[in-house]
Formats: structure tokens, sequence, C-alpha cells
């Protein structure tokens, strides 16, 4: 018996250490001491609530409104074909097209 005596001793000192550390708190995670509100800082306020629109119904006898809206300018390369098939479709010869299609894109 005496040498498991001597076995359960570190094992003992062990369990104690362990013991020891774990009833320790751990002071980095106490979040809610009274007395720290300066630590915690308050929600921000609510977003306003959506607007809520009516969609418009059309009625019976009315006759449906159009919207003229100006259409966006094509990009550049837009502007030189169609320029180019306009000079070409008016009879244009090649370096009269090319310069008939400068023109026609830059305004």
């Amino acid at each position: 018996m005496r040498p498991m005596r001597h076995h359960s001793i570190p094992f003992a000192v062990l369990v104690a250490v362990a013991a020891a550390l774990s009833a320790a708190p751990a002071v980095a995670q106490v979040i809610g001491v009274p007395g720290n509100s300066a630590l915690i800082t308050p929600l921000p306020p609510a977003p306003p609530p959506p607007r809520i629109e009516v969609p418009v119904v059309p009625q019976l006898g009315d006759l449906p409104r159009q919207q003229n809206v100006p259409q966006a300018r094509g990009s550049f390369s837009d502007r030189i074909t169609n320029c180019l098939h306009d000079g070409a479709a008016a009879g244009l010869g090649p370096n009269d097209r090319a310069t008939y299609s400068r023109a026609c894109a830059n305004r």
C-alpha cells in the first residue's frame, strides 16, 4: 500500500490547485457592476417609421396620363454607330461618313 500513497499525494495537490484556480472570480468578465454606468452606452434612437402612401387607383372614365420623360443620351459608341448607319442610309461615301459621324456624335 505504500506505493499507492505516494501517487495519491501529487494527485491531491493537483486537485487542490485546480479547485483554487477555478474558485477565483474572473474580474474582466464582470459587466453588470453597479456604479459602472459610464461604461455602458445607451442604445441609439429607433429610426422613423416608413412613410405610407396610398397608390393612385385609375378611375373608370379617365384616360391614362403619360409622362414625357426625356430619353437618356446613349454611350458614345452607340451614337457613332447610329450616325454611321444614318450616313450610309443617306448615301455618303466612307470619308464623308467618317466626317459626318464625328460631327453627329458630338452634338
